[in-house]
């Protein structure tokens, strides 16, 4: 029988990035390097971040502050659709508002998404295959956080949507062998000051 033990896997979208996407803001770093100094101590065996530059400036100034640790980029942590739902998953008010915005994504990104989600769901979820605790941190986008959130509550698919996630928010789960998954912290952002608490997320969200 193989040994299994319990899984923290740590989730974090990106900083605040600047209008053209290809680099953070001056905000974005400080929210990166704060959040970097809030998991200094975590004994992380492994620090995965999507492809594109804002994930990858993100991971770098977290893990300087983390020491030890080397990030590695991974596109099933990358930025995609993970579920194309169809109408009936939707709420009826919103359900042409939430598919002519899914429209809008390349076609590529849509129809590649759900592959790469079913690699995210195999590579980062579930029990460690290994004797004593196993701590992962993957710096991704909002889209594969609320995918992942939605399945550790065991959710239908199309509920990652709406699942919304502050810039350099932390989320964390946990995966244990014999129970299911528990939500320890969802959106998390005491680490960050005020003024820095809120990007990534619409005004209504702001709480």
């Amino acid at each position: 029988m193989p040994v299994l033990s319990d899984r923290f896997l740590h989730l974090t979208r990106h900083g605040e990035a600047a209008a053209d996407e290809t680099s953070l803001t001056e905000r974005g770093r400080r929210q990166a390097t704060l959040l970097g100094e809030r998991l200094r101590g975590v004994p992380f065996a492994a620090v995965h971040h999507g492809p594109l530059p804002r994930t990858t400036e993100t991971a770098a100034l977290i893990t300087a502050r983390l020491g030890g640790v080397t990030a590695h980029p991974c596109d099933p942590a990358g930025d995609y659709v993970p579920h194309l739902p169809a109408r009936e998953e939707l709420h009826p008010a919103s359900a042409d508002g939430i598919l002519e915005f899914l429209a809008s994504f390349p076609a590529a990104e849509r129809e590649q998404g759900p592959r790469l989600a079913r690699e995210a769901l195999d590579r980062f979820t579930g029990p460690a295959d290994q004797d004593g605790p196993r701590h992962e941190l993957v710096v991704t986008h909002n889209f594969l956080i609320g995918w992942l959130v939605r399945a550790a509550l065991d959710a239908p698919p199309g509920r990652w949507i709406g699942l919304d996630h502050a810039n350099a928010g932390l989320t964390v789960i946990r995966y244990t062998p014999d129970r299911p998954p528990a939500l320890l912290t969802y959106n998390d952002t005491r680490h960050l000051p005020e003024s820095l608490r809120w990007t990534g997320l619409p005004p209504e969200l702001h709480v």
